[in-house]
């Protein structure tokens, strides 16, 4: 199955289980499609200006982790306290396997998470919000689990963001004083491979 056929069916996953089906089924072949073939560049886009703020003895949260692959480059840039989680109990299976995070941890972003309120120094999320993929509502539990003061550093492919409910969410937390916005980047191609429109932006955050 080319990347393209995967990605066209993760974005038309119509509920939690069936994503998870479908990353199942990619959870091996992930890292060779994705950074071999496509040059996929988003983990060290985030990885850099993440670094502009948080300090590298910062415990941090990979917030919808996969394979592992923003985790390694941290651990490659000197943060050791890292720990991950995400949808797909396979592709934590991988990610576990990089030797990169103290704890995994299975959950459904937008779901509640069970984790401790301000728990975290910082959150960090690369290609978790987009079509088929986390609600916008994932932000109300990640700002509980992310200590006062901490950076919730995540992307959003931009033509989701125009056409979902994501922008007002986002405005909204900020306007009820829960986070306020600290950067947001420029647009970027996160595969070699990406056609027209499948531009991205990362958003910085610091909780309130």
């Amino acid at each position: 199955m080319s990347l393209e056929d995967r990605q066209n069916k993760i974005y038309t996953s119509e509920n939690s289980q069936e994503l998870t089906d479908y990353y199942k089924q990619w959870a091996k072949d992930y890292d060779r499609e994705l950074v071999d073939d496509c040059n996929y560049v988003a983990p060290e886009k985030v990885v850099e200006v993440l670094s502009k703020f948080v300090a590298k003895n910062a415990k941090i949260l990979d917030a919808g982790a996969g394979t592992g692959l923003v985790g390694q480059i941290l651990y490659d840039n000197g943060y050791s306290h890292l720990e991950a989680m995400d949808i797909s109990a396979e592709m934590l299976e991988q990610a576990n396997k990089k030797n990169v995070y103290t704890a995994l941890y299975q959950k459904v972003m937008g779901e509640p998470l069970g984790l401790p309120a301000e728990s975290f120094d910082a959150i960090v999320s690369v290609g978790t919000f987009t079509y088929g993929h986390a609600p916008s509502s994932s932000f109300d539990e990640l700002i509980r689990i992310t200590k006062p003061g901490g950076y919730i550093v995540f992307t959003l492919r931009l033509d989701f963001y125009e056409s979902s409910d994501f922008k007002q969410k986002m405005t909204a937390l900020e306007e009820y004083g829960k986070w306020k916005l600290v950067e947001v980047g420029d647009r970027f191609s996160p595969l070699s491979t990406a056609k027209p429109g499948g531009y991205y932006r990362i958003w910085v955050y610091q909780v309130s």
